[in-house]
């Protein structure tokens, strides 16, 4: 069963009881995690689990220790509690400490579905059976995972925080290949609220995908226009918004700095179509009401109109810098204020370009110019004239996301939709992407 606050409260209060050291951060934690797998068109394991736990940091003299379990008896509590405190005495003095926070004031945030946390097991077969039907009618082999995720804890400190958080998520991601493998459709959609996952509309567009991906093109790499599918965009900057790091801008190490330990902040780096936020209160992406460090979350732009408008400073880089720390980011949100594009008003203004789905194996190049590489994958079409014309084989992209969104490279910008990485990561809200130009620098044959 997931932990109330009541529960974690009690439970937190606990745990500090036994603290002797001189400072002390705990967390208490429950997860419920559900699954229903399917590959070939047939469904594959099904299954339920359910965890709960603890940690914490203490701090003696200034020198920390950090230990933890999945159990929450006492003797286990207490077992934690003495094996952080005996690390603390071993380990050497922490540079970085800073006095865990006093009571703070967290306004809620509604992330929670009692019934994506206790999803209907029959529901979900059902929608599935559904999807392999679906599958089966348009020859085509699907497979895909659907998975539900319920979480709730709390965490305090000795200097009298406390604070709780509850949430849920559900999503289904599906890959459809046509019988000979020549190609494949992918897509993947969540939610907090189960009653709000589309699953038919998740499994139509997968399987459109592979059927209209079938005899494949080579196109040469090289310099494109590009229409980027929100799933693309996820693909590439879902996590963008966590890396406006003022302490790494500061000591040279990002996009964002500037010579002599400066950064760029007020610089318009981006395009003034671009602005990237984080708001916990989002009605359709709720984050959590705590941001880093245990601050209380707020609304925050990081780039606004295409300025770089914050930078996160966390509370000892803060305390170095003579500035204040910054509350964010707790989710990732990209909108514009420009007037908003349909994917087919970009496909039209298109004389000779690629849409994109997704890109997938997406590494870092070059942290200071926010390089990546990577692959383009299930869906990849060639533009000509304002029509598309044919599918395309798969290409290697080397792009530097800075370039990507500079000023005059973003042409258009569509309604941003709840998606998320196709390798994981947490769900953000973003738009298709129409951009001047993107680089590719070879082909794949791989489908």
């Amino acid at each position: 069963m997931l932990l109330t606050e009541k529960e974690s409260k009690s439970i937190t209060d606990k745990i500090l009881s036994l603290v002797k050291a001189d400072d002390a951060t705990v967390s208490v934690s429950s997860d419920k995690l559900s699954h229903l797998r399917f590959a070939h068109n047939t469904f594959l394991t099904s299954g339920q689990r359910e965890s709960r736990g603890a940690n914490i940091t203490v701090w003696i003299e200034g020198k920390r220790g950090t230990s933890s379990t999945n159990d929450l008896d006492d003797a286990s509590l207490k077992a934690m509690v003495d094996e952080a405190e005996r690390i603390a005495r071993l380990a050497p003095v922490d540079r970085e400490y800073l006095p865990t926070l006093g009571k703070q004031t967290y306004k809620p945030v509604n992330a929670y579905v009692d019934a994506t946390a206790n999803i209907s097991v029959t529901a979900r077969a059902k929608a599935v059976g559904d999807i392999i039907t679906e599958c089966e009618k348009n020859k085509v082999i699907g497979a895909g995972f659907h998975q539900a995720r319920a979480q709730a804890g709390g965490f305090a400190t000795k200097n009298g925080n406390f604070g709780f958080d509850s949430s849920t998520n559900v999503s289904l991601s599906m890959t459809a290949r046509t019988l000979d493998g020549s190609s494949s459709g992918y897509f993947l959609r969540s939610h907090f609220d189960v009653g709000r996952l589309d699953t038919k509309s998740i499994a139509r567009e997968a399987v459109r995908k592979a059927i209209e991906g079938r005899n494949a093109k080579t196109i040469e790499p090289g310099v494109y226009t590009v229409i980027l599918e929100p799933q693309a965009v996820a693909d590439l900057l879902s996590g963008l918004a966590f890396g406006f790091d003022a302490r790494s801008a500061e000591e040279g190490r990002s996009a964002y700095s500037a010579a002599g330990g400066k950064t760029r902040l007020g610089e318009k780096i981006f395009d003034e179509r671009v602005s990237i936020y984080s708001d916990p209160w989002n009605p359709d992406l709720p984050g959590s009401q705590s941001a880093q460090g245990g601050i209380p979350a707020q609304r925050i732009y990081l780039v606004k109109n295409g300025v770089l408008e914050n930078l996160i400073y966390s509370r000892f880089w803060a305390k170095r810098a003579g500035k204040e720390p910054t509350p964010g980011p707790v989710n990732s949100i990209m909108e514009t204020t420009a007037p908003i594009s349909a994917p087919e008003d970009m496909i039209k203004s298109t004389k000779r370009g690629i849409l994109i789905s997704r890109f997938w194996y997406i590494r870092s190049t070059d942290p200071r110019t926010q390089s990546l590489t990577g692959l383009t994958r299930d869906g990849v079409w060639y533009i000509e004239n304002g029509k598309i014309q044919y599918p395309l084989k798969n290409l290697r992209f080397n792009q530097s996301i800075i370039q990507m969104l500079a000023p005059g490279n973003v042409e258009m910008v569509g309604t941003s939709e709840r998606v998320g990485g196709s390798e994981g990561g947490n769900a953000s809200l973003l738009p298709t992407l129409k951009l001047k130009a993107f680089n590719f620098t070879s082909q794949s044959e791989a489908v």
